[in-house]
């Protein structure tokens, strides 16, 4: 594994934005293609088994809260319960997720966090990386089938759709507009029938959910944090109506951080995981001398605490409430004085689930954060 520098194609823009991605510049680019990463295949290999091998234990996980009922522990409030155990029993369909690694072609892999729930960043890894390698380097290779895996996975769920039909929503925000606007586009490469409207336009009759023109909602795929749904005004009933969400409600175990000591618990000195334990047994990280401190709730890097001999990181956010877990500090590497993170992308969440791909994001930082740059890769 390695940085290498390269020239951007020109029109880097115009060609980013014909692939989808418009939020690709800020302060500075969000999609950076003045450099990337190449891989040789036995690390491709050994992060699409490792993805495998986490999805299967991270389902082991879930089982294990919802037998133990250990709910409290990752602040889930009680009116997520009955949602979760109906959803877990009743196997509603699940589309994908994205394990967030460590690497750094030396170390095994290993597990930061599972974004199981609303992963966004997909857009990027799926097709405009694609599209870059294509233009830059089309006799390489990349490790990315999730274009094809997303459309197969379609075709699979048609048969619970009813109707053949999925409608997408999302908060009216840029970032996560693209994604759902491409997640509706594999579906109706899929042969389903779907719409796009914001979160925000879903009614509610007295009998069912609603979209824009009273059309019920049936099926729906919302890139909306399942802990912010059940503390809508609408959350009552979320149990009762016959609308079918994607994701389903259990998926918010595995996008909560205290999946991470669960897992530790059920495999403890694993080689993809690194040890972990809640706050709640006493604000300490314990025995660990080099730590992360994650909110159970928090996104894109907010109110992070990292901590080593020499090091001190801190972000600011609004997340922490519920609690915190401790996290082992990953083996940090630097590469041209960039940190990069590897999202690996499993798509379907059953024992037909498989990694599809990945995506990078760097940063000058160890926290990745919303502005952390995504950089595409490829491997020989």
């Amino acid at each position: 594994m390695r940085r290498i520098d390269c020239e951007p194609r020109t029109g880097w823009q115009q060609r980013v934005e014909e692939a989808g991605l418009l939020w690709h510049s800020g302060d500075q680019p969000y999609w950076n293609e003045s450099a990337f990463y190449e891989f040789t295949a036995q690390e491709i290999e050994l992060l699409e088994s490792a993805t495998n091998e986490l999805a299967e234990m991270a389902l082991e996980a879930a089982r294990q809260i919802i037998d133990t009922k250990s709910y409290a522990k990752l602040g889930i409030p009680e009116n997520a319960i009955e949602l979760i155990e109906k959803s877990w029993i009743s196997e509603p369909p699940s589309l994908y997720g994205r394990f967030d690694l460590a690497y750094d072609g030396v170390h095994p892999p290993k597990l930061l966090e599972y974004n199981a729930d609303t992963p966004t960043s997909l857009l990027e890894a799926a097709a405009v990386q694609w599209y870059w390698l294509e233009d830059v380097f089309p006799s390489a290779d990349q490790f990315n089938s999730i274009h094809e895996r997303l459309i197969a996975r379609w075709s699979e769920l048609a048969s619970y759709l009813p109707g053949r039909r999925v409608d997408f929503c999302s908060i009216d925000d840029l970032e996560d507009g693209m994604t759902v606007t491409y997640l509706m586009d594999t579906a109706r490469q899929a042969g389903l029938a779907a719409s796009i409207f914001p979160i925000n336009e879903i009614g509610w009759d007295g009998e069912r959910f609603l979209g824009p023109g009273a059309q019920p909602l049936d099926a729906v795929f919302k890139l909306y944090p399942w802990e912010w749904m059940v503390h809508e005004e609408f959350a009552e009933h979320l149990g009762t109506a016959r609308t079918m969400w994607i994701e389903p409600a259990w998926k918010m175990l595995l996008s909560n951080k205290g999946i991470l000591p669960v897992l530790w618990e059920l495999y403890p000195g694993h080689r993809y995981l690194l040890e972990a334990r809640f706050a709640s047994e006493g604000d300490s990280p314990g025995e660990m001398t080099s730590w992360v401190r994650k909110p159970l709730l928090g996104r894109e890097g907010a109110n992070i605490m990292l901590h080593s001999a020499g090091m001190n990181v801190a972000t600011e956010g609004d997340y922490g409430e519920e609690g915190f877990v401790y996290q082992e500090l990953a083996p940090l590497r630097q590469f041209q004085g960039r940190f990069p993170v590897i999202g690996s992308w499993v798509i379907g969440h059953d024992e037909g689930a498989a990694a599809g791909g990945i995506g990078i994001r760097e940063s000058e930082s160890p926290i990745i954060t919303n502005t952390s740059r995504f950089v595409p890769h490829l491997f020989q």
